[in-house]
């Protein structure tokens, strides 16, 4: 079995060592060190088009793992199965099927190399602005994302290096997106169904007709507070903003928190625990959708700012991937 791997060094738990030491427990597998995009471009250009693994496992976020795949679609390179190392920080899609940080992923690859029949788990995923992910959307996390790269720019270069990112996102959070959000006005979104006739979810947590669900018919309109897409549960963290996504198959989760700040903050508990129903939650599956607001809006795809937007579409995407489950190795 042809086996390469990829280690993002500037991903949290990411580095030279981790990657040394994957070379160590899979000797027999192509082993990239990158440090850059243009780093993981070429190798995927000079390496992987030439010589296609049957297996491909993405050590990084989820950021990186979106980079690859996307990257790999650019060059029409069809990998027969992918693999999810969590060490990124948030690592929301690699919790899907394996551990995170540097010693879960170390022991998943030694189940890895012993098992002899690969167990792999079926995966859809969302296609938006000619790429896939596991996760797109839009509000309050975005809105940090946003706020913090901005915020960069006021820093000096040296206090910021010194901080370390963690200070700068609480920084930017402090004062930047709390003060927009609690005395701002949020923007105002209209969802419109694209594809298939929408479902819902109802109070007992089992999936439903959408009455005036049809294609074309509008989904929410309203205002938002976060809204977006999945195929995975989680955003990372642990965090399961997405805890219906696996509920429907052949459809993706959208989701449309429409609560004002304020209120969010006394449902924190409520939503961090994936609580449902929850007040102004409104949740969709469908196979297409559009996203139309009355105001730009930071968007993100795969947990990676890409710009603002007061439109995007989210559409699932036709082929599904095969990923390694390393949970079912153990």
């Amino acid at each position: 079995m042809s086996v390469a791997v990829l280690v993002n060094v500037k991903s949290r738990h990411g580095s030279t060592d981790v990657g040394h030491h994957i070379r160590q427990i899979l000797p027999n597998a192509r082993v990239a060190i990158t440090s850059s995009l243009d780093e993981a471009r070429a190798w995927v250009r000079d390496e992987l088009v030439p010589n296609r693994p049957e297996v491909l496992l993405s050590g990084g976020g989820d950021g990186t793992a979106v980079a690859l795949l996307n990257e790999l679609r650019e060059h029409d390179v069809d990998v027969k199965t992918f693999g999810l190392l969590g060490l990124g920080t948030g690592n929301g899609w690699a919790r899907a099927t394996g551990g995170v940080g540097k010693r879960a992923v170390m022991k998943d690859l030694h189940h890895f190399r012993a098992h002899g029949d690969l167990p792999v788990r079926t995966f859809r995923l969302v296609e938006t602005e000619g790429r896939v992910t596991p996760f797109a959307g839009t509000g309050w996390d975005a809105e940090i994302l946003a706020d913090y790269k901005e915020s960069l720019g006021s820093t000096p270069k040296l206090f910021d290096k010194l901080s370390g990112s963690t200070f700068g996102y609480a920084k930017s959070l402090i004062t930047r997106t709390i003060p927009k959000q609690l005395f701002g006005s949020r923007p105002r979104v209209r969802v419109v169904n694209l594809g298939e006739d929408a479902m819902t979810v109802d109070a007992e947590g089992r999936a439903i007709p959408l009455p005036g669900g049809e294609k074309g018919k509008v989904l929410y309109e309203g205002p938002l507070g976060v809204g977006g897409a999945s195929t995975t549960c989680e955003l990372g963290l642990g965090f399961r903003a997405f805890k219906f996504a696996h509920l429907v198959a052949g459809r993706m989760q959208v989701r449309v928190y429409g609560a004002s700040t304020s209120q969010a903050m006394m449902n924190l508990p409520k939503i961090l625990g994936a609580v449902h129903p929850i007040a102004n939650d409104h949740h969709f599956f469908v196979t297409h959708c559009r996203f139309e607001l009355d105001r730009e809006v930071p968007y993100e795809i795969g947990g990676d700012l890409v710009g603002h937007r007061r439109q995007f579409d989210l559409k699932l995407h036709e082929k599904p991937i095969s990923l390694v489950d390393f949970r079912k190795t153990h």
